[in-house]
Formats: C-alpha cells, sequence, structure tokens
C-alpha cells in the first residue's frame, strides 16, 4: 500500500511565501497612497494660497460683427495687481479677438464690463486666465 500523507495544518508552520508577498504589497500600496495624498493636499495647498487673482465671465454679449461684451468677476486680495486675459471665439473655433486687461484697483472685488475687439463675427468669450504681479 502507498504511504498516506498527511496534511499538515495551514498557518502553523509561519506564514506561507503568498501571504508575505501580499503583505509587502499592501504596504507599498499604503506608502504610495499616502504620498498620493500628501501631493495632492500640498498642490492644493500651494494653488490656493498663490493664487491671489481669480476671476470669472458671468456673462458676454456680441453686440456687432467687430465686438463682444464680456462681463467679468474678478476676486482678489486688496493690494493684488495683475493681468487677466480674456479671448473670443467664431463659431468654427478660430480664435477672433483677445484682450489683457490690467487689473490695477485697490479693491478685493470688482465687476466690469470690457470690450473686444474682433477681426470677425464672435460667437463665444471666454477667460484664459489670471496672473498676478
Amino acid at each position: 500500500m502507498g504511504a498516506v500523507r498527511e496534511r499538515l495544518p495551514e498557518g502553523r508552520y509561519g506564514r506561507s511565501a503568498d501571504a508575505r508577498a501580499d503583505r509587502k504589497l499592501m504596504i507599498a500600496g499604503a506608502v504610495l497612497g499616502t504620498l498620493f495624498l500628501a501631493m495632492m493636499g500640498w498642490f492644493g495647498w500651494h494653488y490656493v494660497v498663490d493664487s491671489k487673482i481669480s476671476a470669472e465671465v458671468i456673462k458676454f454679449e456680441v453686440t456687432g460683427d467687430s465686438e463682444v461684451q464680456v462681463h467679468l468677476e474678478i476676486r482678489k486680495d486688496t493690494d493684488a495687481k495683475g493681468v487677466c486675459t480674456l479671448r473670443s471665439r467664431s463659431e468654427d473655433g478660430t480664435e477672433v479677438g483677445r484682450k489683457d486687461v490690467r487689473i490695477e484697483e485697490s479693491t478685493d472685488r470688482l465687476d466690469k464690463v470690457y470690450s473686444i475687439r474682433t477681426t470677425a463675427r464672435a460667437t463665444s468669450a471666454e477667460l484664459i486666465g489670471c496672473t498676478a504681479r
């Protein structure tokens, strides 16, 4: 008769190689996840703290074949100065107008309407971005 092979109780003689590998993967995943969250937190904090001027297009109106009026709301630090860039596009997406607006007022909020001269009839106006000086 053949020898009967006894099955050893699982986990009785230490962890298997698979369990050690799983544990290492879990630790590596936790470390990488923590580093990723820390990096995202740093980027978010840096964006909020360094952003001294922010703006939003409230509405725009095409007033003719060569002009668009843009109502812009600007929020900033009271002493911050900078430039916001506006762009206008035609129906096919071609840029037909661009304007850099200087922000030099000593208030923390501005509501202004700016005119963009265009080379053709525009169908949209957008804020590209603002930079502080």
